[in-house]
This record gives C-alpha cells, sequence and structure tokens, in this order.
C-alpha cells in the first residue's frame, strides 16, 4: 500500500512538472523560430519609419526575397521562410503577361526561374500558372508565378515592398499601389529623378526609391520639389568615395541603403569564406560608415551575423514585430 500512495504521488509530481514546464518547453533546446513582421500601418507611418533622426534603424532589404535551396526568388514562401530569421524589406519585380496582367518575375524569359521558356509577354495570366517555379540550384518546386496582386494581399502587416522597374511603368505601379490601398507597405523605385517627380505629382503619399551615389546628384534631386520625407536612398553597390554624401542624406532627413548582392553576398555564394561569420566585419563596417540598411540576396545567412532586433532604436519598435 505504502508502494502505491508513493507511485501516486511521485507520479503526480511528474504531471505537475510537466503542467508547469509545458508553456515554455520551446526554450529548451533549439531555438523558437518566429516570424518577423514589420507593419508601418499607414502611409504617414511608412514615412516616419524611414526618417532620418539620428537614431538607429539597420535591417535588411531582400533582393528578389532571398532565395536559396528549394525556396525561389519573387515567392511568397521565401518571403515568409527569410521573415523566419529576420525583419526585412523584399525587393521584387512587376512586369507584364501577354493578357496585361502583372505578374513578379525577374527575367523578361522563363527558362532561368521557371519550369517553362519563351518570353514572358508571349503567354497569359493563365498560361504561366502552368509552370513552376525554380530554386537558385535550377530545381523545379511546387510554387507557381505569382500575380502582383497576390503579393500584395499578402505583404499586408508582415513586410515592406520595394517594386523595381521590369516593364511597369511608374505609373503602374503607382495605380496598382493605389488599387490595393497598399501606400502603407510599398516603396516604388524610380530610377531617374523625373520618375519619381511623376510619382510625388501622382499620389503625394507614397514612398520611393531613389539612386543617389554622388554629392553632385543631392543638389539635383534637391531641385525637383520631392519632398526627403517621400524617399529613401540607394547610394549604390559599394561604399560611395566620399562618405560625406552619406551624412548628406541624413541630414536632409532620409535613411541610405547599399548593396552587396556583387561584392560581399559573392563571396558566400561562390564559397570563397569557410562561412559567413568570416565576413561579419564586412557587412558591419557597412553599417559603422552610416548605412541604415544593406540589400542582400542572402538574408537568411546574415542574419546569423547581424542582429538586428538588438540593434534598432526602441522609439521604432512599433512598427516590428515577432509572431
Amino acid at each position: 500500500m505504502k508502494q502505491m500512495n508513493k507511485f501516486k504521488q511521485t507520479l503526480f509530481l511528474v504531471l505537475l512538472a510537466l503542467f508547469i514546464l509545458l508553456p515554455f518547453s520551446d526554450t529548451f533546446g533549439q531555438d523558437k523560430v518566429q516570424d518577423h513582421y514589420m507593419n508601418t500601418r499607414t502611409a504617414k507611418g511608412l514615412q516616419e519609419l524611414f526618417h532620418y533622426n539620428g537614431k538607429s534603424l539597420p535591417f535588411l532589404s531582400s533582393h528578389r526575397g532571398g532565395p536559396e535551396k528549394n525556396m525561389p526568388e519573387n515567392c511568397m514562401a521565401t518571403f515568409e521562410n527569410t521573415l523566419k530569421y529576420t525583419y526585412s524589406m523584399m525587393e521584387i519585380d512587376p512586369r507584364y503577361t501577354k493578357d496585361s496582367m502583372m505578374i513578379v518575375l525577374h527575367d523578361p524569359t522563363l527558362q532561368r526561374t521557371t519550369t517553362g521558356s519563351g518570353r514572358v509577354i508571349d503567354f497569359t495570366l493563365e498560361e504561366l500558372k502552368k509552370f513552376r517555379l525554380k530554386d537558385t540550384q535550377g530545381n523545379a518546386t511546387e510554387y507557381s508565378i505569382p500575380t502582383f496582386a497576390e503579393m500584395l494581399k499578402w505583404a499586408k502587416g508582415k513586410t515592406i515592398f520595394v517594386l523595381d522597374n521590369k516593364g511597369v511603368p511608374i505609373e503602374s505601379r503607382v495605380k496598382m499601389v493605389e488599387k490595393q490601398k497598399a501606400e502603407a507597405y510599398c516603396i516604388v523605385m524610380a530610377y531617374t529623378f523625373e520618375e519619381a517627380k511623376v510619382c510625388y505629382q501622382m499620389n503625394k503619399n507614397i514612398m520611393m526609391q531613389i539612386f543617389i551615389p554622388t554629392i553632385d546628384k543631392v543638389g539635383e534631386f534637391e531641385k525637383t520639389g520631392v519632398p526627403w520625407r517621400n524617399v529613401v536612398v540607394f547610394v549604390g553597390h559599394k561604399m560611395p568615395v566620399d562618405l560625406a554624401v552619406i551624412k548628406m542624406i541624413h541630414d536632409k532627413g532620409a535613411r541610405c541603403i547599399m548593396g552587396t548582392s556583387r561584392n560581399l553576398d559573392r563571396e558566400f555564394i561562390e564559397g570563397k569564406v569557410a562561412g559567413i561569420e568570416q565576413l561579419k566585419d564586412g557587412y558591419d563596417a557597412i553599417f559603422t560608415q552610416g548605412i541604415d540598411i544593406i540589400e542582400t540576396d542572402i538574408p537568411v545567412p546574415v542574419s546569423k551575423i547581424f542582429t538586428n532586433a538588438n540593434a534598432i532604436d526602441p522609439s521604432f519598435m512599433k512598427f516590428f514585430r515577432k509572431k
């Protein structure tokens, strides 16, 4: 009888311990993976996020979403995978189909990124949906080519899109953003200052990514009349020769983006280093020299050496959340 009572007591204690510890079980062993979502809620919120006020805001922009093995570029599943590891914007590539529908695909032809072949413009949306997207190794996946509208619907409350121009005029990209009421989470890429003026005239709430690599270009943009609150500035794929341009852009109240897809990223992708850790000093130096946002092809590896959640100033954390 005493043994039975002792067994019951032991069983009770075990069950009690499990009841207490179960809610915290994901803290043991492997770290829990969480979604890193960005939500500015309004167009004014987006402008506030990108307004430079001297406070730290280092995070990533994922070029084509950060494709890797089993994860194709310009694919919502790939975006979701990236956001498991880091806060990030997503640079994407809208283009037209034969029947004037807007899809998201980088190349004008199909063969590199899909199971199809030929020119995108020669196929209707229905025909294109039959093809599967390929990953970075050329393997077919289960994913189909997304429409721009599908992507905009998915992104709300999760991330911010940077809309490149792949044969879609800036006027059309602005109209699609307006149609989907996506001003709070879309940045339209303007390759020329004339395009920036057109965008601002159409919709004064829309944010743009513009290109300013030199001090002279700062003065040239100033003459357009487009407010600096409406832009984030891409300074190039390497550090500007004259770092004063970064300070000038900051003094105007805008933040700076620099791309690493043509240099640091390549060292990792091409196996020139044993691991991403060996490139940490290189990525850190970019932020140290004043860049706010890195556009990268490899956001998941970079996230392992870049703990941006600890670097973002607390005043901006209202725009970031983990789910």
